[in-house]
């Protein structure tokens, strides 16, 4: 495993703020080791709802909760919902106690009760895969290739990392998602999840996809919904206002890991991505999820009009707006579009980004990046992560 000092010092900053902290990313991403570590150092008291023992322990959670003092670290919370209202009332004594650290594999909208149990009292810190700034920019095609999650990466070749992906993908349809009281067939949703990843960087039709899979749009929505819950398939909302534009008003979706997306679109190695007609979406889905992570996903959008200007990232940071054009070329060129999208959006400046090193203007406010510079880049500008508080 791989070190994640940022990582690790978001969530000392977020226990330092908040009286429950919940760290919120897909299984297998490295969740459990992070806060296994940190109750180490911590010497705090651990209980993961995937161990029966530990569930024993907490059948009458105010008795074995109420006593203890300083971290209490509850693994895979999602799984102990029951739970949230002790720790509700616990994290409002004073003086404080103790303060709980929940990781879970579902966004609140997905266990809808911690959001409004918990609410002024929880800090979300949302976690994925190993990024870019993680394994160093040495390694951005093997990254992008395999995606983030551990064991793909870090797996001895390739072949073992697709076997890896294709593993996580049955077990997370046939078993993970029934944890959280889905019971919709895996085989539907393993088809809805492949129509996503030929749609991958694309504005989403439902209809169009629920008339290919004979679904209704609805229910197309509603199992799109449970895949973004289950922070897998990120949906990436439209910028719109005032313009004098028609402007798009519908998500563009990813499937938020490329190794998944690879295996999802039978690409084995790069050499079959570099031939793929979806190298360049993927290529755009891989840096949108280096963007999210590095300045907040909850600070970034699209923007495009329906004459065809389109923007791939616009961030929001310390009002102001950000833009980040996204380009699989080694000497990427402003575009008409870019420079429609500076003057309508009032952009401080456009980032173009490229899987090169090189770092040059392409004109006023427009300057050509390496996928590598992109932390420095977006780190000179202010624009960094931020405390979701719930």
């Amino acid at each position: 495993m791989l070190p994640r000092p940022v990582l690790a010092a978001r969530l000392e900053r977020a226990l330092r703020e908040s009286p429950v902290v919940s760290l919120l990313g897909p299984r297998q991403c490295g969740k459990t080791t992070l806060v296994r570590q940190l109750a180490e150092r911590r010497k705090a008291a651990f209980f993961d709802m995937e161990d029966p023992a530990d569930r024993r322990r907490l059948e009458q959670p105010m008795t074995a909760l109420g006593p203890l003092r300083g971290l209490v670290v509850i693994d895979e919370a999602q799984l102990a919902p029951d739970l949230l209202p002790i720790i509700r009332v616990l994290s409002d004594r004073r003086p404080l106690r103790s303060r709980f650290l929940l990781s879970g594999s579902a966004s609140p909208d997905l266990v809808r009760d911690s959001s409004e149990t918990l609410a002024g009292r929880v800090a979300f810190v949302d976690m994925g895969g190993f990024d870019l700034g993680e394994v160093g920019a040495h390694l951005v095609r093997r990254l992008w290739t395999r995606g983030g999650f551990p064991r793909s990466f870090l797996a001895r070749s390739e072949a073992a990392s697709l076997s890896w992906r294709e593993d996580f993908v049955s077990t997370f349809l046939e078993r993970d998602l029934r944890r959280f009281g889905v019971e919709i067939p895996p085989q539907a949703l393993r088809r809805l999840w492949s129509m996503i990843a030929h749609y991958h960087g694309q504005i989403w039709n439902a209809s169009e996809v629920g008339r290919s899979l004979g679904e209704a749009h609805t229910t197309v929505k509603r199992h799109l919904d449970l895949l973004t819950g289950a922070l897998v398939v990120r949906q990436l909302q439209p910028w719109f206002e005032n313009i004098g534009k028609r402007q798009v008003k519908a998500p563009k979706v990813y499937v938020r890991d490329s190794g998944l997306l690879h295996s999802l679109l039978g690409l084995t190695s790069f050499t079959g991505l570099e031939g793929s007609p979806r190298l360049g979406a993927s290529w755009e889905g891989f840096v949108v999820e280096e963007v999210a992570r590095l300045a907040g996903a909850r600070n970034i959008y699209f923007w495009a009009t329906q004459g065809g200007a389109e923007l791939d990232v616009l961030v929001m940071a310390n009002g102001k707006r950000w833009g980040v054009e996204i380009k699989y070329a080694d000497a990427p060129v402003a575009t008409k579009s870019i420079h429609i999208a500076l003057a309508d959006l009032g952009l401080e400046g456009i980032w173009v980004v490229h899987p090169g090193a090189a770092r040059y203007a392409l004109g006023p406010r427009i300057e050509a990046v390496g996928v590598g510079d992109l932390g420095k880049v977006l780190g000179d500008a202010g624009i960094g992560r931020r405390l979701h508080l719930g």
